[in-house]
This record gives C-alpha cells, structure tokens and sequence, in this order.
C-alpha cells in the first residue's frame, strides 16, 4: 500500500523538451523520490531522474523552490504533484505481546 504526500504544483510545461516546472508548496524533493502528477486529465507516476533550479543541476531542493523537472508525459498548469512512499507492512507487534 503506498502513501501519497502533497509536495507541490506545476506552474508551467515545456512541451518541445518535455520539462514541467513544479512549485514545491509543501515538501522538499529529491533525486530518486517517486511522484505521482495528477489533474482532470493528468495521472501518471515517475521516478525523479534530474532536477534543476535555475538551469544548475541539484539533488535535492528545498520547500518553496521552483524546479524543473523532465516528464515522461505531458503535464498541465496547477496539476498536482505528491510523493509516493511506500508504508512498511505492519510489524510483529502484536507477537511481542
């Protein structure tokens, strides 16, 4: 079961170069995080492979940055980024009891 967290939205897409540009409202991001981008007529999951702030490469930026990020799909203004991250399966809890 995976878990889903609000970390920003797209502001712009680059539709030549493939690239959206995601104002991260909520959370900080990094390089490998899995997103889901999703709007009336956007849902898709990606693993982040680059980001870029101000056309420098980065491994993580922080709440409040604007990033570009390269997108496997086409994305639309104010679609809706999250992280996904998967819960760990319950544990053995209850045996210690």
């Amino acid at each position: 079961m995976a878990m889903e967290e609000k970390i920003g939205i797209v502001t712009n897409y680059y539709g030549r170069i493939g690239v959206a540009v995601i104002l991260l409202t909520d959370a900080d991001l990094r390089v490998g995080d899995l997103v889901r981008i999703c709007g009336r007529t956007t849902n898709f999951t990606q693993a982040v492979g680059s980001l870029q702030v101000e056309h420098q490469p980065v491994a993580h930026a922080a709440h409040g940055s604007e990033v570009a990020l390269k997108v496997r799909a086409r994305v639309r203004r104010h679609d809706q980024v999250l992280r996904v991250s998967e819960l760990e399966p319950p544990g053995d809890e209850l045996d210690a009891l």
